[in-house]
């Protein structure tokens, strides 16, 4: 890849170091100019006016994220964010009293409260896939769990919010299949970090963050629903762009997956997460993920090195999200020290209550998170590295 030229397209790199990819990406130019160019032609024109100017872009828009993941165009929902069009799919599904939902350790506690109402509400059950030895999924375990024909739907993350194994998400699509049983890959940290084909996976839904490895803009996110689940769903709520009313007593659902959008939306932010799409595309999405775990692999090894800090990473396959705890100082005030303002390094911190199943059976109240992107480079690993050495302990 041509690092040179992904730093010049991320100004922000000359004055900071940013290891919170995880969290929000630092945006190359060209989506900041499209977001930019937008507001302002709001400005010039009105909010309606400029929109409609924009009709064409705004259906490229689905185009870019079909391309992305190897969709088509009308299984593509654009919506506010990951968490609502993860939402507009879960609540959707016809699950009853009885029915079981399989998730992984790993699950995020914004998907597994879901869960929970449901169980409260509809009586359904929620099992846990076993891992295997390495920290992902026990395959033979989820073959086993998918006998059960009351099983319903299977719902993970392809990478946990805190770190963790990259799902062996091929596989578990295509038992899935085999089984007849629904797959909801929650992709927030993979749409953008690695080349995720929805035809490969077997997935039946998808939902996906703009703000994370795709290096969008905040607030705007995607639903992937496949064509032939799509016209059997209904949203569990609808206005007149996801439905047109008929008679004063019916109305119909618009036949594509936009269905599970609504009406209003930020127009800049969409045509943002458009132009990121684009810019993934363009810098290629398998030269990205190999650089990433290069870089990602290269961290964890200099981490290892440094007196009190342990690694938590498992699995057989590990991504960009880099994990680790120091003996004596917490991950919060970790954080803290690399963001001074003489260190400039943006790094975050994972809690126990956002991945509780994990954290509880590992016994972790919390991890430090260092996502590096393909913009990183090995000379500001080694400014981490030494910013951590050189960290006080009490």
């Amino acid at each position: 890849m041509n690092i040179e030229q992904l730093r010049a397209d991320t100004p922000a790199v000359e004055h900071l170091i940013h290891f919170n990819n995880a969290g929000a990406a630092l945006m190359p130019r060209a989506v900041v100019d499209t977001v930019v160019a937008h507001l302002q032609r709001e400005a010039r024109l009105g909010g309606y006016e400029a929109a409609a100017q924009q009709s064409s872009a705004l259906d490229n828009v689905y185009r870019s994220i079909g391309r992305l993941i190897n969709a088509q165009p009308d299984e593509i929902a654009v919506i506010e964010n990951a968490t609502r069009a993860w939402d507009m799919a879960f609540y959707s599904l016809p699950l009853r009293a009885g029915d079981v939902i399989l998730t992984s350790n790993t699950e995020y506690a914004g998907n597994y409260i879901p869960y929970l109402q449901l169980k409260q509400q509809r009586d359904i059950e929620i099992q846990v896939i076993p891992n295997d030895d390495q920290g992902q999924i026990s395959l033979s375990a989820l073959k086993a769990l998918l006998e059960d024909e009351r099983v319903a739907l299977v719902s993970l993350p392809v990478i946990a919010t805190n770190g963790g194994p990259v799902q062996p998400i091929e596989q578990i699509g295509a038992l899935a299949r085999a089984a007849g049983v629904l797959f909801l890959l929650d992709a927030c940290q993979g749409v953008g970090q690695m080349p995720i084909d929805v035809q490969k996976v077997g997935c039946h839904m998808l939902a996906a963050t703009s703000r994370k490895y795709l290096r969008g803009p905040r607030g705007m996110g995607f639903l992937y629903i496949e064509n032939s689940l799509c016209q059997n769903l209904e949203p569990a709520f609808l206005d007149l762009h996801a439905a047109s009313l008929q008679t004063p007593d019916s109305f119909s659902i618009r036949g594509d997956a936009r269905r599970f959008e609504n009406w209003e939306c930020n127009v800049a932010a969409k045509l943002g997460l458009g132009a990121a799409a684009d810019y993934a595309l363009a810098q290629g999405l398998e030269p990205m993920w190999q650089r990433i775990q290069h870089l990602a692999g290269h961290l964890r090894e200099c981490l290892a090195l440094i007196p009190g800090v342990t690694v938590q990473d498992l699995g057989a396959l590990k991504s960009g999200i880099v994990t680790f705890t120091h003996h004596r100082i917490n991950s919060m005030q970790v954080q803290q020290w690399l963001a001074t303002q003489a260190q400039r390094i943006n790094v975050s911190t994972s809690t126990f209550s956002s991945t509780m199943l994990d954290m509880q059976q590992r016994g972790l109240p919390a991890v430090n998170r260092a996502s590096v992107h393909a913009y990183n480079t090995e000379a500001e690993i080694e400014a981490v590295v030494s910013a951590l050495a050189r960290m006080p302990v009490a």
